[in-house]
Formats: structure tokens, C-alpha cells, sequence
């Protein structure tokens, strides 16, 4: 089991939302960046073969650009080496923090793992992301540096990509771990409606969050999207072995898997096609059978999760997004 699949549910550590983790206004942010291709990668979860990859196709990404790391860059990193290398390349460029970074730089009373998990993800999910967390901060408490930085580290920024404001997020509009932005959310009108009135209040017209671990591309009248882009780091799709980044352009890309328009505005969902194998070795010697994380992400990494790629394409009021050509 991992974030995104069914279960049942009691609450405690790992489902509550710390209040430190709501946006103290809604009011519209001022913008930190301002490029013609916005590149968004949430979910990287410490695997440095799907960083490695990301910035290969980032690097060939002609023009004014600029890629944003939207947090949970580190989880499955509990061998100091790997951490280190993959806060250093983090370091590198605009990041904003999730749950997993805030927790790990301030953890917060009774708030596990920071997952904020909704009813319908198992306890034993719940209790075994308490679990990886609890190890990855003893590895994480040996990088005081570190930590300084993570927890700098913003809740959101807004960028301008091609004169259009795009919103960085984690979780939902309204916190670092909502799951407002998940692909079960935006299934429901109630769910849609709610991510409608997040836009007026935002001033957006673009929102790129991941958190939930399973990609949805949902357009929304007024040339509104919803980008959530899943997993970087780890398959998004059954029978899958690659991540996912959002892309953001004024021009479309040839690498895109699928992807939709808010306006003037291309916005796609780009894989990230990492060497496999050689990511579930390195797994498999932090994480070994019988661990926490083996127990609930290693058959995702082997084969992906009970999830197809048509579920990802959503469209307001009828018709589907376009695959990309």
C-alpha cells in the first residue's frame, strides 16, 4: 500500500493536518519567477536514477526556464550518502517544502509523518509511513545543515510562465498536506466545485502540486488546470517503470506522455524514464523484504500502482484532454 490507494481509516498520527501546515492567507502571492517553460517535479522520494533524468531532459529545455522541486524530495533516502547527494542537487535550484521535508527539519507533535492520509488509505499504511519517517530523520539529524535549509524552505511560490500565474504547491490550495488536488477528490462535482472557488481565491490559472503519489490532469472552465503529477520518483501507472514531472510552456514538448491547455499555456505531464533496475537494487539494499518501506512501495516500484493512465486525463464539463502527439 502508499499514498493514493484505498483502505479504511481511524484517526491519529499520519492523518491529522498540523495548523502550521494551512497558508496563513489565501490572498494572491506575489511571483518569485517569471520564464516561458516552468518544469515541476513532486515526489522524487530520494531516487537519484529519476533525478538524474529529470535534469537530462530539463538541461535540453531550450529558452527562459526554471525547474521547481515541490517537495517530498526525500523518503526512501535513508542511507546518508544518498541523502546527501540528493539535498545537494536539491540545493541547486527553487524548492518548496512537503511533508516529509517539514517533518523532517520540525517535526511536529503527534503529527507522524505529516501525510495528512484521508479515510480512505488503510492504517497500515498510515503506521508504516510513521514508521519510514522515523528512520529517515535519524538519518536526516546527521545533516544539521540540512535541516536549516528544509525548513527555510517556503510552503508555495507562484511563478509567471509566459505572463500566466502558476501556483507551486504540495498539497491543495488551502494546505501543504490537503488531498483537495488528488485524483479521488477531483473524481466527485464536490470535489470539483471546491477546486473551482480555489482558483478565484488564488488568482491562478494554473495549479502543479503532487503529495497524493497518483497523477491527475484535470482542466476546469476558464482555461483553469490542475497539474498534479504523482511520483517523480517512482511508476504513476500499472505495468509502468517510470516517474513523472509537470511541464509548463508556452510551447509544447515532443517528450509529453499526455497533457492539456489552460489557455495560452501548454501543460503536460513529462515521463521520466529512469533506469529501473538499477533503482530497485538501490532500493532493495535501504529497504529490504520485511521492512517498512518494502512493505508498502515495493510492489509499486516492481510494477506500479492499480492505476491507468486514462484515469490521469480529466475534462470539465464533457470530453477527455488530449494525448499529447
Amino acid at each position: 500500500m502508499h499514498k493514493g490507494e484505498p483502505g479504511g481509516s481511524s484517526g491519529g498520527p499520519g492523518r491529522g493536518c498540523p495548523v502550521s501546515y494551512r497558508y496563513a492567507s489565501c490572498a494572491p502571492l506575489k511571483i518569485s519567477l517569471e520564464v516561458d517553460t516552468l518544469w515541476v517535479a513532486g515526489g522524487l522520494y530520494g531516487n537519484p536514477l529519476a533525478l538524474e533524468r529529470l535534469l537530462e531532459l530539463y538541461e535540453r529545455e531550450p529558452g527562459s526556464k526554471a525547474l521547481v522541486f515541490n517537495g517530498d524530495f526525500h523518503w526512501f533516502d535513508v542511507d546518508p550518502a544518498q541523502f546527501a547527494a540528493i539535498q545537494g542537487s536539491i540545493g541547486q535550484f527553487p524548492a518548496i517544502r512537503g511533508n516529509v521535508e517539514t517533518e523532517l527539519a520540525a517535526p511536529g507533535e503527534d503529527a507522524g509523518c505529516g501525510c495528512g492520509y484521508p479515510e480512505w488509505v488503510d492504517d497500515e499504511t498510515v503506521a508504516l509511513s510513521n514508521r519510514i519517517i522515523e528512520k529517515l530523520r535519524r538519518t536526516a539529524q546527521g545533516f544539521p545543515r540540512a535541516l536549516e535549509r528544509l525548513a527555510a524552505l517556503p510552503m508555495r511560490l507562484v511563478a509567471a510562465v509566459g505572463g500566466r500565474r502558476v501556483a507551486v504547491l504540495h498539497g491543495d490550495a488551502d494546505s501543504l498536506a490537503g488531498w483537495g488536488f488528488s485524483q479521488e477528490a477531483l473524481a466527485s462535482p464536490a470535489g470539483v466545485e471546491v477546486a473551482m472557488r480555489s482558483f478565484d481565491a488564488s488568482n491562478v490559472d494554473v495549479f502543479a502540486s503532487s503529495h497524493t503519489c497518483l497523477p491527475v490532469l484535470q482542466s476546469l472552465p476558464r482555461n483553469r488546470v490542475i497539474a498534479n503529477n504523482g511520483a517523480a520518483g517512482m511508476p504513476n501507472f500499472g505495468g509502468t517503470h517510470f516517474g513523472l514531472a509537470t511541464r509548463i510552456s508556452v510551447a509544447r514538448s515532443k517528450d509529453a506522455l499526455y497533457g492539456t491547455a489552460a489557455g495560452s499555456l501548454a501543460v503536460e505531464a513529462i515521463p521520466l524514464r529512469y533506469d529501473a533496475p538499477a533503482w530497485e537494487a538501490l532500493f532493495l539494499a535501504q529497504w529490504p523484504k520485511g521492512s517498512e518501506a518494502h512493505r508498502s512501495y515495493y510492489q509499486r516500484i516492481a510494477s506500479g500502482p492499480r492505476y491507468s493512465l486514462e484515469r490521469a486525463l480529466r475534462a470539465f464539463p464533457a470530453g477527455s484532454p488530449r494525448l499529447a502527439a
